[in-house]
């Protein structure tokens, strides 16, 4: 096993072979009705090229905006989503906000303090509703849902409890199941990630962290199998991304860690951040991976393969500074990772950036 650790000293460089060439530059930003609440990945985005539109989700308190762009940034309709209320005095908090793709339709997923809803890809219809069983958690205990990913035709969602609910999608109409539970995490689950397995048996496709730093590896079908799990090392994980075999984890501690998905081996450690990762993202046509952290930096790195030994290399493309701004949330918003988008927190507003 091979590991290799990366410290970043200039925060603010640029492209790898000139450092006087900006790769992105700042676009018009999208206004928002709120702002943004401090919430790690607090954004989610879903391309829409065949109208030529971008949707962007962004949780504030009890609701959610939901806002289409034109590419020059032009918002063209707003909708609020609210969480569902139950039995409490006050509105739920939402926790996350997330558009799933899954191969024959779209659903957006919304968390909360209460339960799971879930839309479609509008927000203008509610199709499902699950609410969160308290169980045997003690009345000073947060009860939340929080982590969301599709793989194949399923949507998960992790729990306050450590419990992941997997939902088995019809597809069309709210016939949505409760099919699964799985039980690995002893910690609140903080996010998860899926790539599709391209029809490959016994592949790694979904991988699953909590507050502890504890990452589940599954293999996702019928029934999720858990097929290793990487120990934490006390620092939660805040963010998770999955691609080509290759797990990117951001930590509270500003780290990344690359992991080989079928074996949980540590390829690469990169001391990117001065403060705690709050969102990371990949490109996958490209293999672009963005971080984002509290210390108002976000980077952008390519990840590559060597063909020769077979193991990820990591080069710095971009870093991007945010000032006065506490970044909770960021993401491309094209597979290519030609743009991507960052919100603050009490930001009012979608900051924008795309390559030059």
């Amino acid at each position: 096993m091979r590991t290799c650790v990366v410290s970043m000293v200039a925060a603010d460089s640029e492209g790898p072979n000139d450092p006087g060439v900006r790769m992105f530059r700042r676009e018009r930003s999208i206004p928002l009705r709120g702002s943004a609440a401090a919430l790690c990945n607090n954004l989610s985005v879903l391309q829409l090229p065949l109208r030529n539109l971008t949707h962007f989700g962004v949780v504030h308190g009890p609701s959610a905006h939901l806002l289409s762009a034109a590419p020059e940034g032009v918002p063209l309709a707003q909708r609020q989503l609210h969480a569902k209320e139950g039995a409490g005095v006050s509105p739920p908090l939402i926790t996350q906000v997330h558009w799933c793709v899954l191969p024959f339709r779209v659903l957006l997923v919304l968390t909360s303090h209460r339960g799971i809803q879930m839309y479609e890809s509008d927000g203008s219809v509610m199709v499902y509703w699950h609410a969160l069983d308290a169980g045997d958690a003690s009345p000073v205990q947060a009860v939340f849902a929080r982590g969301i990913a599709s793989s194949g035709h399923f949507i998960c969602v992790g729990t306050w409890s450590g419990r992941v609910l997997v939902f088995d999608i019809p597809a069309k109409g709210p016939n949505i199941v409760l099919s699964e539970e799985l039980a690995a995490h002893p910690t609140s689950v903080t996010d998860i990630a899926s790539e599709p397995a391209q029809g490959q048996d016994c592949v790694a496709d979904m991988v699953t962290a909590d507050d502890s730093g504890l990452l589940c590896i599954w293999q996702s079908g019928p029934e999720f199998k858990l097929s290793t799990q990487i120990p934490g090392f006390g620092i939660p994980c805040t963010s998770v991304q999955l691609w080509q075999g290759t797990i990117a984890a951001g930590y509270g501690n500003g780290q990344v860690r690359l992991y080989e998905a079928s074996t949980g081996n540590l390829h690469i450690q990169i001391n990117a951040h001065a403060r705690a990762i709050c969102a990371l993202d990949l490109a996958p046509e490209v293999g672009k991976l963005l971080t984002a952290a509290e210390d108002t930096f976000v980077h952008i790195w390519k990840l590559s393969r060597s063909p020769e030994s077979g193991y990820i290399e990591v080069e710095h493309c971009h870093g991007e500074c945010v000032p006065d701004t506490q970044v909770c949330g960021a993401r491309f918003c094209d597979p290519s990772g030609n743009s991507f988008a960052v919100t603050g927190y009490d930001l009012a507003e979608i900051l924008r950036f795309s390559s030059m």
